[in-house]
């Protein structure tokens, strides 16, 4: 009856482990899509950060991914092939995943915290920097980052009158990228506000890149999660191995 019951216990592990490795490679191609994901975004905001230290997470994501995929094929060659060196391996990687996406955890939550702080920091620098021509790489990130936010300014399109482009150009207008799509024939003129956005770029810059701190945050916590049970069925397994020798030595023993 115990026999039954340990055997039942193997093949259960086995059968988790054999899916948490299916897991584990569908796992590393999201992982490297929430990379690209964030490393497309970055690239859209980059210019309001002077520091490039919301991508260190990122990098780290793309790291687990590619060590989540040598997991899978670690852990189901040592399950099939029912190889105790192999499980070793598989576990011992799969802790050293675990502990970076503990790392990775950290990160997002601290650098979530400091990116308000960041963007408040260079936000006016590159609006003062702002030429309105598409040559330069701050301008067209200004006007990509007001019409895909639907924002204008850095509190409200009152912001512009501070900066040098629009006291150069003496148009009493902001750029066209303020307009909102369901204004016709709008030319940023301040004398038609209602045809501008009146929400500050500031905030919703903010907003966008603390939801993708929580996209990663929630990715690797997920993740670690599934890769402790993995740790858990392997040792499992491995502990129900090393019993069965001495079990079959017992049986031997009482037929002698």
């Amino acid at each position: 009856m115990m026999s039954n019951i340990g055997q039942c216990g193997i093949t259960s592990s086995k059968t988790v482990l054999v899916f948490l490795n299916l897991i584990f490679w569908a796992a590393a191609g999201i992982l490297c899509y929430v990379a690209a994901y964030v490393f497309i975004t970055y690239d859209n905001y980059d210019h309001f950060f002077q520091d490039e230290y919301t991508l260190i997470p990122t990098i780290i994501i793309i790291a687990v991914g590619t060590l989540l995929f040598i997991v899978g094929l670690i852990g189901c060659f040592a399950t099939i092939r029912e190889s105790r060196w192999g499980l070793v391996t598989f576990v011992i990687v799969l802790l050293l995943v675990f502990v970076t996406e503990v790392i990775v955890v950290g990160l997002g939550y601290i650098y979530r915290a400091k990116v308000e702080d960041e963007v408040s920091h260079s936000i006016q620098k590159v609006y003062n920097q702002y030429n309105g021509t598409n040559s330069d790489a701050q301008s067209r990130a200004i006007d990509y980052v007001q019409r895909q936010l639907h924002c204008c300014g850095i509190h409200n399109y009152s912001d512009w009158q501070n900066t040098h482009w629009f006291k150069e150009s003496r148009n009493n207008s902001v750029p066209v990228s303020c307009c909102k799509p369901s204004a016709i024939n709008c030319s940023g003129s301040l004398t038609c506000p209602r045809d501008l956005y009146t929400e500050g770029c500031e905030a919703l810059v903010v907003k966008e890149m603390k939801e993708i701190m929580v996209l990663v945050f929630w990715a690797a916590l997920t993740l670690a999660a599934l890769q402790m049970l993995g740790v858990v069925c392997a040792c499992v397994e491995l502990l129900s191995r090393d019993r069965e020798p001495v079990y079959q030595l017992l049986i031997i023993g009482r037929n002698y």
